[in-house]
């Protein structure tokens, strides 16, 4: 028995020649020339019984696939099967593209099919043939099919016509979405639900496992892995008397697509989306309205933006609502008998995740070194001489920037110095006390005359108080110079560097908040206010420089354990970051420049108060009092240690609470 097949080196066409070649006979494999290497790494993974893949150089936009008169009298009258499988299944590709490959290929592939004289023609359809059908879509039906505008649903519908309309014995098979391999997760593209893969991680890595979520319920997706199809398509290719016949290589239960992103949010051990709004009830909007808000360009814009950093196309957003069902008793009743069945999905969500995140996931293609995002650019680190600045300075400094460094104390900030260019790096330092307005303008002044400008500018240096409002009555100071070095310093270096910036088209400013602007931390309304405000300002400037190719990135920074919690001392007790952990959350911010970063926890907080503001409060509260000032705090310098040593009750809520100001 001898074989053709198009499409051998495609998804579903290597599955299948390992069903084929459990049979006996030759396999003819259509190639393009560029495909050889990838037929020869084929061949090899049959190993011995791969000697029996036959290549046939040809293409499949030429007449008759482009064989020449010698390579066609050498198949005639000896092909049994042929499969015609290669297409462009892609609902993104272009209309001219899907055209050539998917309707003139199956015709060219029928010419050829009908010159061999061939038993049987079996072409791989889609269920995109039936469009957007308002109910069941029988495996008889055809003609009746709607909505077929989009290209990929109006060439498979064409292409199909033409299998049917020839005059030559032929089997039709109309998979739906096909995804990896069910016993090993394998698949080659993102396509199908893979597209949302990317949102249910980054949903992962901001909210801890357990949290509910809002999410998006649609209609059912109908999805069968690949070795389902492989094996269906193979039985029911050598089984008698089903010439003519149509199939459906369908799921007979699929689920609604909120069901199915749960089911793989289980599986990647991201939040599931407990409370589903049901996409339909956006239904009562005219279709006209609809368009005309998302053809507006600030809409388009940022649908855009949202959709291109999730990595999903406009087109799956479209199918939420897929109306079609598919009936398939015809392949049941030709699969009967057999133990080919669509297994259930939960039982093999995870390797399909597993593959992905290991071999596919876009993030694994980007450059994430540091020193693909900061070499040969100007970096400035505020309090750079010490604690997360001096942390944060090296590892950019090791990475191929020019790092400026400036702090006030001049005999520190020279140490550091040396550290960096002593291990190689190109370091300068600048003594600027950044809560004296002048002296931040001279630091600008300076580093634009010396540097042309600045790349990236963090501002790190800071000044917090941990004081009751009760104990603050009479020290209104504390306020104005935790705001002058905090929000009004780090602001003036922002407008000064800002312009280059946006002359340049390109820059990044890092601004390091606290979690306590997240979670509210009793006891530091001085600190938080000032971090609050910067945090304001960059979201303002954000909107305002998003199209200048300018970042801003929040960072939210937990606890640290540097000089400027030690004289609390009761944070000698609890979990903290070493300014090394804090230094790569700043490395991390650099390379992926997020609006925001921020621990589980504080984005908990956040949403916590947000909606239960009383209850946040009583917990607050409740930690306000578990927690009282230090002998600091109450002005008796030198005496920290009257302090008492922690309750097991405090150390345990702090721990509980990690990364968070007390």
């Amino acid at each position: 028995m001898t074989y053709f097949v198009t499409g051998a080196t495609g998804f579903i066409g290597r599955h299948l020649l390992e069903q084929l070649l459990a049979r006996q006979g030759d396999i003819h494999c259509l190639l393009r020339r560029g495909s050889q290497k990838k037929f020869e790494d084929l061949r090899a993974r049959f190993g011995t019984e791969g000697r029996r893949l036959i290549p046939v150089i040809g293409d499949l936009t030429k007449p008759m696939l482009g064989l020449t008169p010698a390579q066609r009298k050498a198949l005639a009258g000896k092909v049994r099967h042929f499969f015609h499988l290669a297409a462009v299944y892609d609902l993104a590709a272009d209309a001219d593209s899907q055209i050539a490959a998917n309707v003139e290929g199956t015709r060219h592939a029928l010419e050829l099919a009908a010159a061999l004289k061939a038993g049987c023609f079996h072409y791989a359809s889609s269920i995109a043939v039936a469009g957007m059908y308002p109910g069941v879509f029988r495996e008889d039906m055809f003609a009746e099919a709607e909505s077929l505008e989009h290209p990929y649903f109006r060439t498979k519908h064409d292409a199909e016509a033409l299998v049917r309309g020839a005059k030559i014995k032929h089997r039709i098979y109309r998979p739906s979405v096909v995804i990896g391999h069910s016993k090993t997760g394998e698949i080659d593209k993102i396509d199908g639900p893979y597209y949302f893969f990317r949102a249910l991680k980054k949903l992962r890595e901001a909210l801890p496992a357990w949290m509910p979520t809002v999410g998006l319920e649609g209609g059912r997706v109908n999805m069968v892995p690949v070795d389902f199809v492989a094996a269906a398509l193979d039985h029911i290719a050598h089984k008698a008397g089903l010439d003519g016949g149509c199939f459906h290589l369908t799921d007979p239960a699929p689920r609604r697509i909120g069901e199915v992103l749960n089911i793989f949010a289980r599986a990647g051990h991201a939040p599931q989306m407990t409370m589903r709004l049901d996409a339909r009830m956006f239904g009562f909007i005219p279709p006209m309205i609809k368009q005309a808000l998302a053809g507006l360009p600030p809409v388009k814009r940022f649908t855009g933006a949202v959709l291109r950093d999730l990595g999903i196309p406009a087109a799956a957003i479209g199918m939420i609502n897929y109306p079609t069902r598919f009936d398939c008793r015809e392949t049941e009743r030709a699969l009967k008998g057999t133990k080919i069945r669509v297994p259930d999905l939960p039982d093999y969500a995870w390797r399909l995740w597993d593959y992905w995140e290991r071999h596919l996931d876009p993030d694994l293609f980007v450059d994430h070194s540091l020193s693909g995002k900061v070499r040969g650019r100007t970096a400035l680190i505020t309090g750079g001489s010490s604690g997360i600045g001096k942390a944060a300075a090296l590892k950019i400094a090791g990475a191929g920037a020019k790092v400026i460094i400036c702090a006030r104390g001049e005999e520190e900030l020279n140490a550091t110095h040396s550290e960096i260019v002593g291990a190689g790096g190109v370091c300068h330092a600048y003594v600027a006390d950044l809560s004296d307005p002048k002296s931040c303008d001279e630091l600008v002044r300076k580093v634009l005359a010396e540097h042309k400008g600045v790349d990236i500018l963090i501002n790190n240096a800071g000044r917090s108080i941990r004081r009751a409002i009760a104990s603050s009555y009479d020290r209104f100071h504390d306020f104005e110079r935790t705001m002058q070095l905090n929000y009004f310093g780090s602001l003036r270096l922002i407008m000064g560097f800002l312009p280059g910036m946006a002359e340049r088209h390109r820059g990044h400013i890092i601004n390091i908040s606290s979690i306590g602007v997240l979670t509210n931390a009793p006891r530091f309304s001085a600190y938080v206010s000032s971090k609050a405000a910067l945090d304001a300002f960059s979201r303002c400037a954000q909107a305002e420089f998003s199209d200048n190719g300018i970042n801003f990135t929040t960072i939210n920074m937990p606890l640290v354990k540097t000089p400027m919690i030690a004289p609390t001392k009761m944070y000698e007790s609890v979990p903290t970051l070493s300014p090394d952990e804090a230094a790569d959350m700043i490395v991390e911010a650099i390379i992926e420049r997020p609006v925001r970063m921020a621990t589980r926890l504080g984005t908990f907080a956040q949403i916590f108060y947000a909606l239960a503001p009383r209850a946040y409060e009583i917990l607050m509260n409740t930690a306000f009092r578990l927690f009282p000032d230090s002998a600091a705090a109450k002005g008796m310098k030198g005496r920290g240690e009257l302090d008492a040593q922690p309750t097991s009750e405090q150390v345990a809520f702090a721990s509980l609470m990690r990364g968070v100001h007390w």
